[in-house]
């Protein structure tokens, strides 16, 4: 049984699949004007491990993400430019070519993290016709008005407005979430399609019914899910800060259109935070770091998901260098441990054991993605003497499919000693060099200290930890 907090009803619940043995999801995804930072890529891995664990389950999983090249502003609130044309001015590109690039750059670092790909991902610039579809559905319910060219969504006609973020109509005062748009009958009332954009240079439009012109961000969203995934699915995800604007104006679309209930179960994934003042690490603060800036601080994009999960998805996460070396080493670790234990041959014996420990993960896991109560049980297996290695490497591989720390893919060089280590490794050869035994043997003991052995062979020191 797999439980999960949803946003809608602020708990957790039971998931029950509408189709028997497959879920439909749909994943807010990238803004693709500039690198996906580690803040973005702490949600990605929060579904991963939702999408892995709905797998671990035996559900058939229909995994469904946008990738928004057009239409999201600086501003939810329909206010400033689009991202995709600010990226675009800023390297002297099109909008298009800023959109591919970064496409395939968040795809590469979504790689390295070990990320499953969506089994659809649609691109907002080729669905601007079922985008038209759901204004004129909407249109044709009553929902919407003209003014100053534009097609709003008047929220006074949907009464369930604001549902998920427990938001009252008569208490939402103009300027409180938004900035006051004279055209709107209600500051909170938001855009459909733009046909006056509210920037001079829009070079991104297409022909509707009301003129010229673009979607608003919201729009994409509601109409790519339900183009494939249906207008009554199981799961949809975002980060939190989606969950008063994008995700409320989701639903009064996909409802206001339907008639009916459009997602079962919202999941949402709290910040990535900054030391320094607790605050969401975002393009916007200046403050960020992309995976290629975490390589270059000398860690591998998985040491940043196995940081990842030593917190659940829900709870915010302070980065900071400390922890990631932290995570780098406790990783470090247990790569060091798998090579070992794969290298057993041994027959298996404590069916018993292996069973239980495969259920409490399993409970662990299905408990609204517990993942640290997980990575806990993973340290118990490598750690209990009554099972021997090979029954450990099959127990942690099982696990693995979870966590998705490539476990089973493991090759020797992919154990990195600190450089701080490997800066007195260097020191002591430069003695045994030069013949300077005592200070060699001092250093010996220094590396000891810093927890790895060292083996002299004729290929050279090789390290392995104390």
């Amino acid at each position: 049984m797999i439980k999960l907090y949803n946003t809608l009803t602020r708990k957790k619940e039971e998931f029950t699949a509408i189709k028997e043995g497959h879920v439909g999801m749909y994943t807010c995804g990238p803004t693709v004007y500039w690198y996906a930072h580690i803040g973005n890529f702490r949600y990605y891995t929060f579904v991963d491990i939702l999408k892995r664990t709905l797998m671990y389950n035996d559900y058939k999983v229909k995994h469904v993400m946008n990738v928004t090249d057009v239409g999201h502003l600086t501003s939810d609130g329909d206010t400033g430019e689009d991202k995709m044309l600010v990226g675009a001015r800023k390297e002297g590109k099109t909008p298009i070519e800023i959109a591919r690039f970064y496409e395939a750059e968040f795809f590469k670092d979504a790689h390295k993290l070990n990320i499953l790909l969506p089994d659809v991902t649609c691109r907002a610039t080729e669905h601007i016709k079922d985008m038209i579809k759901l204004v004129q559905q909407l249109e044709h319910n009553s929902l919407t008005y003209i003014a100053n060219g534009n097609v709003y969504y008047d929220i006074s006609k949907f009464k369930p407005y604001g549902k998920l973020a427990r938001l009252k109509l008569d208490d939402l005062k103009a300027g409180a979430r938004v900035n006051v748009d004279e055209h709107k009958r209600n500051p909170h009332d938001f855009v459909l399609w733009f046909t006056r954009s509210k920037f001079i240079d829009q070079d991104m439009q297409w022909p509707s019914p009301w003129g010229t012109g673009y979607p608003g961000w919201h729009l994409e969203c509601s109409a790519m899910s339900m183009k494939y995934l249906g207008d009554h699915f199981d799961i949809h995800c975002g980060g939190e800060d989606l969950i008063p604007v994008h995700h409320t104006n989701e639903i009064a679309q996909s409802e206001g259109a339907t008639g009916h209930r459009w997602v079962n179960y919202w999941l949402h994934s709290a910040f990535l935070v900054n030391e320094k003042d607790k605050t969401k690490m975002g393009k916007s603060s200046g403050e960020i770091m992309t995976i290629a800036a975490l390589e270059r601080h000398g860690f591998s994009p998985i040491d940043y998901r196995y940081l990842c999960l030593n917190t659940n998805y829900r709870t915010p996460l302070t980065f900071t260098i400390e922890g990631m070396t932290s995570a780098k080493n406790s990783f470090a670790i247990l790569k060091e441990k798998i090579l070992e234990f794969r290298k057993s041959e041994k027959e298996i014996v404590n069916t018993g054991l292996i069973d239980k420990y495969h259920a409490q993960f399993l409970e662990e896991v299905n408990d609204d993605l517990n993942t640290p109560m997980a990575l806990a049980t993973l340290w118990s297996v490598v750690k209990d003497k009554e099972l021997n290695d090979r029954e450990k490497y099959l127990i942690i591989v099982n696990f693995d499919l979870v966590l998705g720390l490539g476990l089973k893919e493991l090759q020797h060089e992919d154990i990195i000693v600190p450089e701080e280590v490997m800066s007195v490794v260097r020191e002591r050869e430069r003695a045994r060099r030069t013949k300077d035994f005592k200070k060699s043997d001092q250093l010996r003991d220094v590396i000891k200290m810093m927890g790895f052995n060292v083996n002299d062979t004729e290929d050279g020191p090789k390290l392995k930890r104390a």
